[in-house]
């Protein structure tokens, strides 16, 4: 039997449709007669299919990403290892290395999720991984300020399809009910990643020497081989979608893509014959400019901004911070170690929680306030004295927690919201590109002149998680207000006016739809 969805799950139970070839990234056109509800897959055990899609994905996804973080955020532990003294580099030349890879990071993000729709995943993904790896590879040879810088600029280039492709991919295999738990199980290889850099950057750079190299030369080197030789592996263990997925029998890939296309029709929808049937598959550019023009999306962007800001100045500055509180650069590195760790596995429940009871701004805006405890601590304390590393060890210990359950909160919220396979994938392409300029900002917040208290680019994150609540309250007064305005439209019997089709091309702006929050 098919098992029962929570009570929030917009799961259709009664649907007619046509069956036909669908197509999740962009669903076709019905295609022949037969008719199709839920009951014609009341054989099929959902869990079931959804370990299997949990078994198969998640954990070759969190690996991808785990590289792509660790080989982004490790130049805040080459630095500690005389990354910055050995290419005789000032301060605000390694802020600007940080910098210019967010530059081209967000600005090669929307066109990569397009390629993603036009080349297959288990291609585009590994492709653009192999390029990253060699990035990596080479930039444990640089030789001056100006070789790193370079670098950096290419690093944002090759990584950039990888984060927005795979949170947007994810869409294409869970319904809006199930996303956040998969996106946290895949996001939170990011904490793995900070906690195994540590630990990685404490053994690589015992090799000081070795080759007549640096110790820090040897992270980029090693770990850049190990990202291509991974990458090469991916070409084979990917899948594309779920009407491909050679794991799954045929009912199962039908089952998985009619529970994707109908899992936000209602009962009452269901029994009046009002399905609204996805896009069509081919690329429009209308669906690009809906994007652009969505206000949710840019509104979503100042959330982004509260979450990623504090998360990459915690990513880039964590080991500097706990070094400046009087520790040896061995001891920083595996300080970092349970800080990463808790914030993952808290990370995994908040989602588990947060798809529970279908809520996405529940959990959003308090660990928003949460991570305004942890940075107010540091900044107290930095005012006050330098003498109390252990409270601010606690600080970032309590923001760290609070970002990293927040980050897949909030890239699901969004994602939840758009309807339209191309619409959705440029804007989470637009969400998290544009947000993660915030990136670029943070690279600058910790000045090596304000050390070891940078009581500025603390009291900098609090402003920008600030700035976060207030547009998310925002959001979740537009997504009220909407919801009601469109439910008493429905009951004055507007949605008459309208065929399916019409209903279909109007997306998440049709009167059917509800925006979730």
């Amino acid at each position: 039997m098919v098992s029962s969805s929570p009570p929030h799950s917009e799961k259709p139970e009664v649907g007619e449709v046509e069956q036909g070839g669908w197509d999740n990234h962009g669903l076709n056109e019905p295609d022949a007669t037969q008719l199709v509800t839920l009951e014609s897959f009341s054989h099929i055990d959902e869990k079931k299919v959804l370990r299997k899609m949990d078994v198969r994905l998640i954990p070759m996804l969190a690996l991808l990403y785990l590289l792509s973080f660790l080989d982004r955020g490790n130049i805040g532990n080459a630095k500690i290892e005389g990354l910055q003294e050995d290419l005789n580099m000032t301060g605000d030349e390694y802020n600007w290395c940080l910098t210019v890879f967010f530059f081209t990071y967000a600005a090669f993000e929307v066109p990569s999720n397009l390629l993603l729709k036009k080349l297959r995943p288990s291609i585009w993904l590994p492709t653009i991984m192999v390029a990253w790896g060699l990035v990596m590879t080479l930039m444990g040879i640089v030789q001056n300020y100006h070789g790193l810088l370079i670098s950096r600029i290419f690093l944002g280039v090759t990584e950039a399809g990888l984060f927005p492709g795979v949170a947007y991919y994810l869409t294409m295999w869970y319904c809006r009910h199930e996303i956040q738990f998969r996106q946290a199980m895949f996001f939170s290889a990011a904490s793995i990643a900070g906690a195994f850099s540590g630990l990685l950057a404490f053994g690589i750079a015992k090799m000081d020497g070795v080759g007549g190299l640096e110790g820090w030369r040897w992270i980029f080197i090693l770990e850049g081989i190990v990202t291509v030789l991974v990458a090469v592996w991916a070409f084979y263990a990917l899948y594309d979608f779920p009407e491909t997925a050679s794991f799954l029998t045929e009912e199962e890939r039908a089952f998985v893509v009619f529970r994707l296309k109908y899992q936000n029709e209602t009962r009452g929808q269901q029994q009046q014959g009002q399905v609204k049937v996805a896009e069509a598959g081919e690329f429009r550019w209308e669906y690009v400019w809906s994007a652009f023009k969505d206000w949710q999306i840019w509104v979503n962007i100042f959330v982004y901004w509260g979450i990623v800001c504090p998360l990459y100045g915690i990513s880039l500055f964590l080991p500097t911070i706990i070094r400046n509180l009087g520790y040896t650069s061995s001891r920083t590195q595996l300080l970092t170690i349970p800080i990463y760790i808790t914030a993952a596995i808290l990370a995994v429940i908040v989602a588990w929680v947060s798809d529970r009871v279908g809520k996405r701004s529940a959990f959003v805006i308090p660990l928003l306030c949460v991570m305004i405890v942890g940075f107010s601590m540091q900044v107290k304390t930095g005012c006050i004295s330098t003498d109390n590393p252990r409270v601010v060890y606690a600080g970032v210990f309590i923001a760290t927690c609070a970002i990293y359950p927040a980050f897949p909160g909030v890239i699901t919220w969004l994602a939840n919201n758009l309807s339209g396979s191309y619409k959705r994938s440029v804007g989470m392409a637009i969400q998290i590109g544009v947000g993660n300029l915030g990136g670029a900002m943070a690279s600058n917040f910790y000045r090596q002149r304000d050390s070891p208290r940078y009581i500025l680019g603390h009291a900098l994150e609090l402003g920008f998680i600030s700035a976060g609540i207030f547009a998310a309250l925002i959001l979740l007064a537009g997504y009220s207000r909407i919801n009601k305005a469109r439910e008493k439209r429905m009951e004055q019997g507007d949605v008459d006016q309208y065929t399916e089709q019409e209903l279909s091309a109007k997306g998440d702006k049709a009167l059917t739809w509800r925006y979730m929050y």
